[in-house]
């Protein structure tokens, strides 16, 4: 009798925001076989877990309480190596600032480094086995034109360049991005080298990097543009703003995630608001980026998306209507298409691929 083969799967920790204890970190199974998603609470009874990320070999996983305190929120470790089920913390240190929302590994992975929203700073932890030191903690200091939404300082992400050399944080409430040295071992690992200024009222959410790390996009929370540089030796230079929105769209707005496909071939990025739609764009043959198309999310606010790892699907992850929907993604074209697949879950707000 021949053994039967296992399914194709992929796996994805969900990050959350929690209303109970026996809400945490999601563990989300898709079975495209069986056209079916499956999804189970693995950490219970951390509050706000909004942001979750792991090493490359996947051994620990790292999550933020996304939350404010005397002394900021909190950066959490889990071994993962062994388990995939009932997780138990394995360590924790407070942020310094308040309302963490966004984790970066160097690529050493000795360090983490922390995103404070409403602290307006960025804190630094030394990993040892998953044991969190924090070493340094960095201030940013702003304002900029939305006076509801820019009247302070608001780091939203940091994020290292392919090089590993340069890390570069994003301030939406400043309009600005930072460019910090990286130096492994230093005792202040970070240290400060320039300030890029953003269109005012721009708000500068997350980056990625084009996969020759040649370009970089950065999504525009506060007017939904995707902002495209070329860069190189830690410099960049604006080629291009596309929105994210259609001219006839009227409605509020408010730019989420911004993905590169695996395969280097297509930018995606998501839009909340009134428009609760991913939008797709291909590199044409003069080197500038194109639309491909505005789609429906298939939910109410995809505060995240992510890719499997070979590319063949995207997840959208929607806060407000509390479901993960699968799209299956062209790779020829970049086109998506919406399968029908969803699950219901609480507040997912952001998935990150595991094996």
């Amino acid at each position: 009798m021949e053994k039967s083969q296992e399914l194709l799967s992929y796996k994805f920790l969900v990050g959350t925001y929690t209303d109970s204890e026996e809400q945490g970190i999601d563990l989300l199974t898709f079975f495209p076989e069986k056209d079916s998603l499956s999804l189970e609470t693995i950490a219970k009874g951390i509050s706000n877990p909004s942001f979750v990320l792991t090493g490359k070999n996947q051994e620990f996983l790292y999550t933020v309480s996304e939350n404010a305190g005397e002394n900021g929120g909190q950066i959490l470790s889990f071994e993962l190596k062994d388990s995939r089920t009932a997780l138990q913390i394995l360590d924790s240190a407070f942020t310094a600032g308040d309302h963490p929302c966004h984790i970066a590994i160097s690529p050493d992975e000795k360090y983490i480094l922390v995103s404070n929203y409403s602290g307006g700073n960025l804190a630094v932890f030394k990993v040892t086995n998953g044991n969190l030191e924090r070493v340094q903690v960095i201030q940013h200091q702003g304002s900029s034109l939305n006076k509801s939404r820019q009247e302070s300082a608001h780091v939203h992400s940091a994020t290292f360049d392919p090089t590993g050399e340069y890390v570069w944080v994003a301030d939406l409430g400043s309009d600005e991005l930072y460019r910090y040295k990286f130096e492994s071992g230093l005792e202040n690992p970070l240290s400060f080298e320039e300030k890029i200024p953003m269109t005012s009222g721009d708000g500068p959410r997350h980056l990625a990097f084009s996969k020759d790390g040649k370009e970089l996009f950065v999504v525009q929370e506060l007017t939904s543009i995707l902002e495209v540089f070329s860069y190189g030796n830690g410099q960049m230079k604006s080629k291009q703003r596309l929105p994210l929105f259609s001219e006839e769209f009227k409605g509020a707005l408010g730019a989420a995630e911004v993905r590169v496909s695996p395969d280097g071939r297509h930018v995606y990025a998501s839009n909340r608001g009134d428009s609760n739609s991913i939008s797709a764009f291909r590199k044409n043959e003069s080197g500038n980026y194109e639309l491909i198309q505005h789609y429906s999310s298939g939910g109410k606010m995809p505060r995240n998306f992510n890719l499997t790892s070979d590319g063949k699907y995207l997840l959208a992850a929607h806060q407000e209507s509390h479901e993960i929907v699968v799209f299956e993604r062209n790779a020829e074209t970049g086109e998506l298409a919406n399968t029908g697949i969803s699950i219901q879950g609480h507040k997912p707000v952001y998935l990150h691929p595991i094996q």
